[in-house]
């Protein structure tokens, strides 16, 4: 990939240097800026959601809370540096910010291409094979991968401080300092290419595989019903509670059903905005990559990085358009919420009948991120519970924090 800061002026002839149009400056900070500050608010905001609020820690939102970290990464040291270099047209911030903000970019890039390559792939054990969930989808486990991620990505990008450097361009009228690279074109274009392989290729045929496996099995394929249910309609002695169970099940199957296909589908959206937002840059630079003299059009690199900069501001966007928990939970750090609207840690036995019956509660994304919480606690079980242990003391609370 090419370096986001370099001047989108640069040329091999070096002849007469001429300033942005103050049109192309006035546009290009106003839309970085508004972009770069809302991005920067709205991926604080699903940290801070995740962080402080129990019942929004699960595997799925550790994996956004890991590409929110990113595209924050992005948003400050791809974003906001070209505002500067749209204003200037020079590179301001010395040869150790250049090193720096150059390694900082392709770890965001990376570290958010890692992320939903991982939570795609969590979605797809959650959904097409959920026994193996119960103990792949967890939240530790989950801890782990997003370690592994940032450790890789943070030691992969360590070269980025050996090929980036200041350069002096010396121009018949001025000389120009910018932020490239100290090597020849042809040492980083394999570098290029790989970035653009596995970062980008590979995580997006990943993606696609998976997500049609798991269209498969959510859109196309009734849900199995739960081998228990058979158990019950078969040989339960008492048939007034069979009945009333299988209602209760029925209603918490359809819903989440429907909660499945919901968290999919935003999921989903996130990697196609990923893929289709970053496709004018990575075919930019491919097709450079052959040409004798690079196409740098000014307006056209302006919307490559518009495109790139609202792909990290974007995301708590669609959290916020299609989770409602999520959304309640934006409402709350806003002040917008109810009080009451979090839910506590521990849930008890009540508690739990109640988000059963509440369609509204169950339909939110992504608490249901694994087939492990549906397989521990069900009405089934606190119903077969019920009868075994009559005194409510014996199974009046639930523990979900390790969900």
């Amino acid at each position: 990939m090419e370096n986001l800061t370099t001047a989108p002026n640069l040329n091999n002839t070096l002849g007469i240097w001429t300033d942005y149009s103050i049109q192309y400056k006035v546009i290009s900070s106003f839309l970085l800026f508004v972009i770069c500050v809302l991005g920067i608010v709205g991926n604080v905001m699903v940290i801070l959601v995740v962080l402080t609020t129990k019942h929004m820690r699960t595997p799925t939102n550790c994996y956004l809370v890991s590409l929110a970290v990113a595209d924050l990464m992005v948003l400050t040291a791809a974003g906001l540096p070209t505002i500067t270099d749209s204003i200037f047209g020079s590179w301001v911030f010395g040869h150790y910010g250049c090193l720096c903000i150059t390694y900082f970019q392709y770890l965001g890039i990376n570290a958010s291409s890692c992320s939903i390559t991982a939570f795609t792939i969590e979605r797809y054990i959650a959904i097409c094979h959920p026994i193996k969930a119960q103990f792949l989808c967890t939240l530790s486990r989950a801890k782990k991968i997003i370690l592994f991620v940032w450790a890789f990505t943070s030691l992969y990008c360590v070269m980025w401080f050996y090929l980036s450097d200041i350069q002096e361009l010396v121009y018949e009228n001025i000389t120009i300092i910018t932020c490239g690279y100290r090597v020849s074109r042809k040492f980083y274009l394999p570098i290029y290419f790989f970035d653009f392989g596995v970062f980008f290729v590979l995580p997006l045929l990943l993606s696609a595989v998976l997500y049609g496996l798991i269209a498969r099995i959510l859109f196309l394929n009734p849900l199995p019903s739960d081998p228990k249910d058979k158990k019950k309609k078969n040989g339960h002695n008492n048939h007034a509670i069979n009945k009333s169970t299988s209602c209760k099940n029925s209603r918490h199957s359809s819903s989440t059903a429907t909660s499945r296909r919901q968290v999919t589908k935003m999921l989903a959206v996130v990697v196609i905005l990923f893929a289709m937002l970053w496709m004018p840059y990575r075919t930019l630079v491919v097709v450079n990559s052959f040409l004798d003299r690079a196409y740098l059009d000014s307006w056209f690199l302006l919307f490559c990085r518009i495109c790139i900069n609202l792909n990290s501001a974007i995301n708590p966007v669609i959290y916020n358009a299609m989770s409602q928990k999520f959304r309640a939970a934006f409402r709350k750090i806003c002040g917008c919420g109810w009080k009451g609207s979090d839910k506590p840690a521990t849930y008890s036995v009540a508690l739990t009948y109640s988000v059963v019956k509440d369609t509204s509660i169950v339909e939110s994304t992504d608490h249901f991120t694994t087939e492990l919480e549906e397989l521990t606690v069900t009405d089934e079980l606190l119903s077969d519970q019920k009868m075994m242990f009559p005194d409510s003391s014996v199974y009046g609370k639930v523990n979900f924090s390790d969900a």
